[in-house]
């Protein structure tokens, strides 16, 4: 990866991948087994569409070309057919395999995000364009659900806050608002509040400026070395390493830089339950479960999922920790 992990978030010994493995899976995402790969999302994606009736093929995915920096420590990878089959995406409905099952039709090519807002350049992007041009990366980044779950997934993206200076902020620019894509044609959960969840459509999200520009902050464009799936937000999607997954908003069309905190989805819903900021503390119970500890998503089958200590920032708090200095965490969580 390229930004070292430090002490604050190494994991144990018997947590990290031998190297000959590690070797192998870099072996796979240089193209030795890009076969394998796309029979298991085949295989996976395939299935009952439970609000149609109807049995869909996975979405092709391409191969991504990226730079690939060795994390230290390796951190143990969740295998990618849990990766895209073990997802909260209510577009598609709210069970965890509903995203695979119902969104393989989902058309992500062409796709445009636009940027406005409190910029001296607002533009519409091509996002295909854009993963050609802009430089992509690995980052393998902890995911920790608000939930009490958590996977290790090796991302393919690039710095969000790099990509918003193209834009050239103002200086009334203090928060960055995310809108998911609205066609209740495509997603069903959009047009049915009952399969979607209850949410108010479309996902909106946001960040202050300050978590924005962050370097651990990316937009997403793939994992394991292939463009995302649509269950996983294709063909972009934020990732916030150090917060719960429901800021990681997916398949977005627009960015907003903005004076004043954005509303945000789950915040609107159920504030007493999804606060804005959405960090990961686990001396900050979720009103319905504890959050001190989470169920590890890894190799192996159901019996083999470990439940480990939650780490506070899940993990990277000697990066960020800085950005709330001063902050009351219980109070704004």
């Amino acid at each position: 990866m390229l930004i070292k992990s430090p002490k604050s978030h190494t994991l144990r010994e018997a947590h990290i991948t031998p190297e000959t493995a590690y070797v192998s899976r870099r072996r796979v995402l240089a193209g030795l087994g890009a076969g394998i790969g796309s029979l298991l999302l085949a295989r996976q994606s395939h299935g009952l569409d439970l609000l149609g009736g109807k049995s869909r093929q996975a979405a092709p995915r391409k191969p991504l070309t990226f730079t690939a920096h060795k994390p230290a420590p390796e951190l143990i990878l969740t295998p990618e057919p849990k990766v895209i089959t073990h997802n909260n995406f209510y577009e598609f409905g709210t069970g965890k395999t509903d995203p695979a099952e119902n969104s393989q039709h989902l058309k992500t090519e062409p796709w445009t995000l636009r940027v406005e807002g409190e910029v001296e350049k607002p533009a519409t992007v091509d996002v295909w364009k854009l993963m050609n041009e802009i430089g992509l990366e690995e980052r393998i980044y902890r995911m920790r659900c608000v939930e009490a779950w958590s996977m290790v997934i090796p991302w393919v993206g690039f710095e969000l806050g790099k990509f918003l200076q193209r834009f050239a902020p103002t200086s009334r620019a203090r928060y960055v608002a995310f809108e998911t894509l609205y066609d209740p044609e495509q997603m069903p959960g959009q047009r049915n509040r009952y399969v979607g969840g209850g949410v108010d459509y479309p996902y909106v999200e946001g960040l202050r400026m300050d978590e924005a520009m962050h370097p651990l902050t990316i937009l997403s464009v793939g994992l394991y070395g292939k463009t995302l799936p649509p269950q996983n937000g294709a063909p972009i999607r934020l990732v916030v390493p150090w917060k719960y997954g429901f800021k990681g908003i997916k398949s977005i069309v627009k960015i907003k830089l903005v004076e004043r905190m954005p509303p945000t989805s789950w915040n609107k819903l159920a504030p007493q339950e999804y606060g804005f900021y959405a960090n990961v503390n686990p001396a900050v119970d979720h009103p319905r479960w504890s959050q001190a500890s989470e169920r590890f998503i890894g190799p192996g089958g159901l019996f083999s999922v470990k439940r480990q200590p939650t780490l506070p920032f899940n993990g990277y708090g000697e990066e960020v920790a800085g950005l709330y200095s001063g902050m009351n965490l219980k109070k704004f969580y």
